[in-house]
């Protein structure tokens, strides 16, 4: 059992906790059924829960422009080697688009050295000092591209205004140089604790533990690697055999997940982060990449799998010895779906981590699949952003969630507008990430197939970051009243795109739906438009500040605010080229050749059969 989990539990969510009163007093016009459930399990309330008598509040100081995070990769990213440019090459030249619409932080896949060489995504990692520097394992560059192109991508983002956050692969090591005769004991893969054989010495296996770096040559780092480094693996070379061993006469680190009764394990060299030489290792090389690039921060790997006194001890090292390091934006995956878990450990990590927020992906996708059946009023249920609102990162999809992967977690595509507005456009839902696919599309069928961004509409999504950089601010009221229908909206601030404000809503039925919702006072007799282009027709706000707000159907989403906004036409009009990789282009090519092939054919066929020509 991890000893992390006898700290005190954190304080229930404030709107939570207020929810908790209002349900003990059973207050009326509260906006809630007097049916009440577990309070970590309802929506906060509306802020505006009287439609007659609409709260007003002091306009609060000038808000920053919204933050948002874009994940450069997916998954079946092709490899350099089938593309006429590095991926890292590609990047550099999608930023001058991806700046202007908002996008503030670069989500970069690992970086480091592979032990598939040119065609590992990096999670198998090899060498943390070999950003593609160094002839190893095949190659120079990563399956991304060169060091150099890596250090021109990263000072590209910075004079764009957008922060690079590089995925620090920390857990595990792969691809070893040599294998050594170590005693081994193997465990019950589904509880670590269980040993299976061996008895107290265990047996000897042949482990791929020994890391010397040839292709390096010392350069940057002159420490090398054996298994007194590691606490288990997965592989004995001798007998070919796979399962899971602890190596050398180790125990796993107590402080980590309690999954399978201990997940320190995950995969490959799992690395002992107690070793005071391992913690040096990653303390260095912490100190040394930000003289190497232009990094904003880190997307930590596995960090359920590794050690948490060492995860903090990373943090405060970050802080105290890396320049500029205490301005990094950290995020940590931590895969696990309670919420209440995930917000103890931001408050052991002194909140100077987030989190994604993997209880809310998860009820994307649960709610989605259910289609009609769907209970819209749950979307947020157990969600960490209600938890730690400033320490979360909100996401639809990622690489290890989109198909074919181990965490494999689908969202309906008619749902995809919804979840991202839903990320987007509210207050207090930390930083969303978008993820490459949805802008640029998969190649998840396989190099020979291709999946369009968001069934086809990459500029929907477009049109959603650009809004929440435009207009997502200001009080926020909720209307999650109805299982099929739930809408919210934002008042706006002066700061920003002159103060429009939003209104959102969106539906799960086939059928037309509206809500009546507040925006403000100051948005009397404003006509408001759907910024999405998918709604017809204008709404009126009535001197009160109300408007009743409709949705297509077909399971439609909307997004209305004022149609003299500033930057209006900016948003409407916009026409985001997601054919970075010149498919639909080619597609468009075939097709004009086979045009004018069957035109020839047909000319032909009438210069030899005259007006007899047979059709074609």
């Amino acid at each position: 059992m991890s000893t992390f989990l006898s700290l005190p539990n954190p304080p229930l969510p404030p709107p939570l906790a207020a929810l908790s009163r209002a349900a003990t007093r059973q207050e009326p016009n509260s906006g809630h059924s007097t049916n009440i459930r577990p309070l970590r399990h309802r929506l906060p309330p509306s802020t505006c829960p009287n439609p007659l008598h609409p709260p007003s509040s002091p306009s609060p100081p000038p808000p920053p422009q919204n933050e948002t995070m874009f994940q450069s990769f997916e998954w079946y990213t092709p490899p350099s080697t089938s593309t006429p440019q590095s991926h890292f090459s590609l990047l550099t030249s999608l930023l001058p688009s991806l700046s202007p619409l908002g996008i503030t932080k670069l989500w970069l896949p690992p970086a480091c050295k592979a032990a598939d060489g040119k065609n590992g995504n990096g999670y198998d990692i090899y060498d943390l000092w070999d950003l593609g520097e160094f002839p190893q394992k095949g190659s120079t560059s990563t399956k991304w591209g060169s060091k150099s192109q890596l250090a021109h991508l990263s000072q590209v983002a910075g004079g764009c205004g957008i922060k690079v956050l590089f995925d620090a692969v920390l857990n595990h090591k792969t691809g070893a140089d040599y294998k050594e005769r170590v005693q081994a004991r193997k465990v019950d893969p589904l509880d670590r604790n269980r040993e299976l054989d061996g008895g107290v010495e265990g047996r000897e296996i042949e482990s791929w533990t020994g890391f010397t770096f040839p292709g390096r040559g010392g350069r940057y780092s002159g420490r090398e690697w054996d298994s007194s480094h590691f606490t288990g693996v997965d592989w004995d070379e001798e007998r070919r055999e796979r399962g899971v061993w602890k190596v050398g006469g180790k125990e796993w680190c107590e402080d980590v997940d309690e999954e399978v009764g201990n997940y320190d394990f995950l995969m490959f060299a799992d690395v002992d982060h107690r070793h005071p030489d391992v913690q040096q290792d990653i303390f260095d090389w912490v100190e040394w990449l930000p003289t190497q690039l232009k990094i904003g921060g880190l997307r930590l790997d596995a960090i359920k799998h590794y050690s948490f006194r060492f995860q903090k001890k990373l943090l405060r090292h970050i802080d105290d010895h890396v320049d500029e390091g205490h301005d990094w934006f950290i995020v940590g995956e931590y895969w696990r779906e309670d919420s209440e878990f995930l917000a103890k450990y931001i408050e052991y990590m002194d909140h100077r981590i987030s989190l994604f927020d993997v209880p809310l992906c998860s009820n994307f996708s649960k709610i989605s699949m259910a289609g009609e059946r769907g209970d819209m009023r749950e979307i947020f249920k157990d969600a960490l952003c209600l938890w730690k609102p400033n320490n979360v990162v909100t996401f639809v999809v990622n690489h290890d969630t989109q198909q074919g992967q181990s965490l494999e977690t689908p969202v309906a595509p008619w749902f995809l507008p919804h979840a991202y507005a839903l990320i987007l456009l509210r207050a207090n839902t930390g930083v969303p990430c978008i993820f490459w696919s949805d802008l640029y599309g998969s190649f998840a069928s396989g190099h020979s197939s291709f999946i369009p961004p968001m069934s086809g509409n990459p500029s929907l999504l477009a049109r959603l970051i650009l809004i929440r950089k435009l207009y997502a601010y200001g009080t926020q009221h909720d209307y999650f009243y109805h299982q099929d229908c739930v809408g919210f909206t934002r008042e706006g601030h002066p700061s920003h795109g002159g103060g429009a404000g939003l209104a959102a809503v969106m539906t799960n039925q086939w059928g037309l739906s509206e809500m009546k919702m507040y925006v403000g006072k100051q948005h009397s007799g404003e006509l408001w438009i759907d910024f999405l282009r998918l709604c017809p027709g204008k709404v009126v706000i009535d001197e009160d500040g109300w408007g009743l707000f409709p949705v297509a159907g077909n399971r439609g989403c909307s997004v209305w605010a004022n149609e003299q906004a500033e930057g209006k036409d900016e948003v409407i009009n916009l026409q985001f080229n997601s054919d970075i990789y010149g498919i639909e282009a080619d597609m468009n090519r075939r097709q004009s050749m086979f045009e004018r092939r069957q035109y020839e054919i047909e000319e032909m066929s009438r210069r030899t059969f005259g007006g007899n020509a047979p059709t074609i």
